[in-house]
């Protein structure tokens, strides 16, 4: 279990002490000792089937909807999204006091360090964005990078991590390569074939790599330690990684991993409110990198990773709330959680190797995926069945036109077998 709530408890306490009283706050100290009892009673069952549905129940998902794409969105936990509306309404009672009279800056500090230690770092590298297009576009506003420099990346990377490199090129006259990716031998690539491959992208020129540690399309888990230091080795300077598909779904150890930015966005695996993200920033890049934007606050943080966040007014409530979605994941780590996700692939996997209809494309073993994984259906447009799957079926996922032509299938721990089975059914049905 966590040890979130006392860091919270105190913030609650000085909170009370700046209004003058408890009645504002207790509120939201009960949602606090309700999330930490949901998750106690959780990490209690022990039959794996009785702990989904358990946790099934903790969301509010339409029961309507067979909703299998956590890797493009994900759906917020009924407790967190309690303390969100909590944290909505003290707001409001009080707007000046939260937003700029100092009640909530314990509290920003410690949704900073939840995120941090879910990260495996320390609060001094972690500035609170508001989703991973906004990490991506400070690094490429901000590094000291001008002609005959060099940004590489492969085509498995996002556009949200790729398209500010491309508008930076034109307007400060770096160069931005983008590399290939065999997409169609995703399922057949090994672990160290994914690290040559980047090997061979890097030039004498790249000062710049770009690479997500799980990517978006067929879920492939890259080894970002080993792919770091080969970089390092071949003169790149700086390491930036994608962390939308890792942060909550797999374990992170940020620390070990040698990069220098890991920027993601937590409404997806982390399940917090949308418009709130992370980006973790060595001390190194911190030193090279240019604030993207700045208001009063650039004197006051200078020295720290808050002047990467210099917003002025921004949303308060998601930013606190934050600590609460992590609070929740942190509830749900360990052997249930971990072999849950392992469990659901493994059965997807064993599912489409027994469906002549069906066809895999992600990697084929745990340690080198996710649980996100793509399928394709022979002898169909995986755009045309994704979209029939909606309209007839209410079935939510994303589908990959060529050259992959799958449909990506993102459950999340909550989806159950009986749903899972439903969806391969419908896939097979609309095989040709």
């Amino acid at each position: 279990m966590s040890d979130w709530p006392l860091p919270r408890r105190r913030f609650l306490r000085a909170l009370s002490g700046s209004l003058a009283g408890a009645a504002l706050v207790s509120p939201l100290e009960a949602r606090a000792a309700e999330l930490v009892e949901v998750t106690g009673r959780l990490e209690g069952i022990r039959d794996r089937r009785a702990w989904r549905e358990a946790l099934r129940a903790e969301y509010l998902l339409s029961p309507e909807v067979l909703y299998v794409n956590h890797a493009s969105i994900g759906t917020i936990p009924r407790r967190v999204h309690e303390a969100r509306v909590e944290l909505l309404r003290m707001c409001e009672e009080n707007p000046w006091l939260h937003m700029w009279g100092g009640a909530w800056e314990g509290a920003r500090e410690d949704a900073r360090a939840a995120v941090a230690g879910f990260l495996g770092t320390t609060a001094e590298g972690v500035a609170l964005t508001h989703n991973t297009t906004e990490g991506f576009n400070l690094l490429a506003n901000g590094l000291p990078l001008a002609a005959g420099d060099e940004v590489v990346f492969t085509s498995l990377n996002h556009d949200g991590a790729s398209v500010a490199w491309h508008h930076n090129a034109r307007r400060r006259g770096f160069a931005v390569r983008r590399v290939s990716f065999p997409l169609r031998d995703a399922a057949s690539l090994s672990r160290e074939d994914v690290v040559q491959l980047h090997r061979d992208t890097l030039s004498p020129r790249t000062r710049v790599l770009v690479l997500p540690h799980v990517d978006n399309m067929v879920g492939i888990r890259h080894d970002v330690a080993a792919i770091a230091t080969a970089a390092r080795d071949a003169g790149v300077e700086f390491v930036v990684v994608d962390a939308a598909q890792s942060a909550g779904m797999i374990p992170v150890a940020v620390d070990g991993l040698g990069v220098d930015a890991y920027a993601g966005s937590p409404h997806k695996w982390l399940q917090s409110a949308k418009g709130i993200g992370f980006a973790y920033l060595s001390s190194r890049i911190q030193a090279s990198l240019e604030p993207m934007w700045v208001t009063w606050g650039q004197a006051r943080w200078a020295g720290t990773v808050r002047r990467f966040e210099d917003y002025g007014t921004r949303n308060l409530a998601e930013t606190v709330n934050l600590a609460d979605a992590v609070a929740f994941q942190q509830g749900l780590r360990g052997e249930f959680a971990e072999r849950g996700y392992r469990q659901i692939r493994g059965w997807m996997r064993d599912r489409v190797d027994g469906s002549p209809r069906l066809s895999w494309h992600s990697p084929p073993r745990w340690e080198d995926g996710a649980s996100l994984v793509a399928i394709g259906v022979r002898g169909r447009s995986a755009p045309e069945v994704g979209e029939w799957l909606w309209r007839e079926h209410r079935v939510v996922l994303r589908a990959f036109g060529d050259p992959l032509n799958a449909l990506r299938v993102s459950p999340h721990l909550i989806t159950t077998q009986e749903e899972l089975e439903r969806l391969f059914r419908l896939m097979e049905e609309a095989a040709t």
